[in-house]
């Protein structure tokens, strides 16, 4: 028998994540059960601890929808085995044991550490597929990232350049800044000191790809200075809402908007989430990404990460070790 795991659980709508104990879970038919070492806190987390998220719980849940740690027992036909290092994304990661379906781990790379792995994959993988795969950004071409300090827009600048695109960072404030231009950024935006971005854009060259975790009017900005044939991702809406983006406009300079749900692609197309991870995790090993762990606390912390993600006071990734 396993000893009882601890685990954190939001145990109504409106509250913070508290701390219990809980017997440890038994694999089913297909599972790995796998001892979590990281696990990454997303805006998600807060959106379902407010019951607005579009894949809702019952309260009371266990957060999380990403992680990584190690296998302790696998089914036969998985391609994994105990000891292997995975990363994990399911829903419930804030836990030390978890029993996961063997689509939801993959190996992760030697020289990744879990705090990195757990904190990768919804963010770089949603960079990844978005550009990739949705707006096929192409060598040479221009993007823009909006929120380009914060846990996806980081990887979004990343992943940008890596995929040889001219990157256009937007931030708030000098500390954001040098972050996003460590990662590569080619050009930066002071959001809080740029009255008119659409017009900065515009004196820029304007862009083809809009990368848009923000929405609201930093959205619409950045989507007036789409070039002819650009394309406009929807990622998120952090500034509080979407943007009203002009339809006629994309009428008739044949603009494409994309909405992406990185989750979502568990039930669209799982092999090419698959697929984006490990082309993610190879750029990492060929030391083209380096993930930026902004805060990393200890499980009994969670509340204080939470509150750090809600007040926007982040850099990067808050990660919760196990």
């Amino acid at each position: 028998m396993m000893e009882d795991i601890r685990i954190a659980h939001v145990p109504e709508r409106e509250s913070l994540p508290v701390i219990s104990s809980a017997p440890a879970p038994h694999p089913d038919k297909g599972q790995v059960l796998v001892r979590m070492r990281a696990a990454a806190l997303n805006f998600a987390d807060i959106l379902k601890s407010r019951g607005q998220y579009q894949e809702a719980e019952a309260f009371p849940f266990v957060p999380g929808l990403e992680g990584a740690g190690e296998v302790i027992a696998a089914p036969e036909g998985s391609g994994l085995r105990a000891g292997d290092r995975v990363a994990v994304w399911q829903p419930g990661t804030m836990a030390q044991i978890v029993a996961v379906p063997a689509t939801s781990c993959l190996r992760i790379p030697d020289a990744m550490s879990f705090d990195e792995a757990a904190g990768l994959q919804i963010a770089y993988g949603t960079s990844h597929l978005a550009l990739a795969d949705r707006a096929k950004l192409a060598p040479g071409e221009t993007l823009v990232v909006l929120g380009a300090a914060g846990g996806v827009g980081l990887t979004a600048v990343e992943i940008g350049k890596a995929m040889g695109a001219r990157v256009i960072a937007v931030a708030r404030g000098a500390e954001r800044l040098r972050v996003v231009a460590e990662a590569g950024a080619d050009e930066m935006i002071d959001s809080d000191a740029t009255p008119d971005l659409k017009a900065r854009l515009r004196e820029l060259g304007g862009v083809d790809v809009v990368y848009d975790p923000v929405g609201d009017e930093p959205g619409l900005a950045a989507f007036g200075a789409l070039n002819r044939g650009g394309r406009f991702l929807v990622i998120g809406f952090a500034g509080g809402k979407p943007p009203r983006l002009p339809l006629n406009h994309a009428l008739v300079k044949n603009i494409t908007i994309h909405g992406f749900y990185w989750g979502g692609y568990r039930q669209l197309d799982l092999a090419a989430l698959r697929d984006s991870l490990t082309t993610v995790f190879d750029l990492y090993a060929a030391g083209k990404l380096h993930p930026h762990v902004g805060e990393a606390l200890e499980l009994d912390r969670i509340a204080e990460g939470y509150r750090l993600l809600a007040e926007r006071k982040a850099v990067g990734k808050i990660i919760i070790r196990l």
